[in-house]
């Protein structure tokens, strides 16, 4: 979604005649995505530091040469 975004963004950009509004629309729908992206990642380094504090992040056997 992010990649399709920035390819119908980047010729608006480019383009020397595009309206304010466009470039305003242009600029929105990057940081929209941007902003789920962030949210995101957020969430599932929560998660991740969940796991870590309870201990699940503990070498499997096969690592530690049991």
């Amino acid at each position: 979604m992010g990649a399709e975004v920035l390819d119908c963004a980047k010729p608006i950009i480019a383009a020397a005649g595009s309206t304010v509004a466009e470039l305003r629309l242009a600029a929105a729908r990057p940081a929209e995505c941007l902003t789920d992206a962030l949210r995101i990642s957020e969430s599932r380094g929560m998660r991740l530091r969940r796991v870590e504090t309870a201990g699940l992040d503990a070498e499997p056997d096969c690592v530690r040469g049991a």
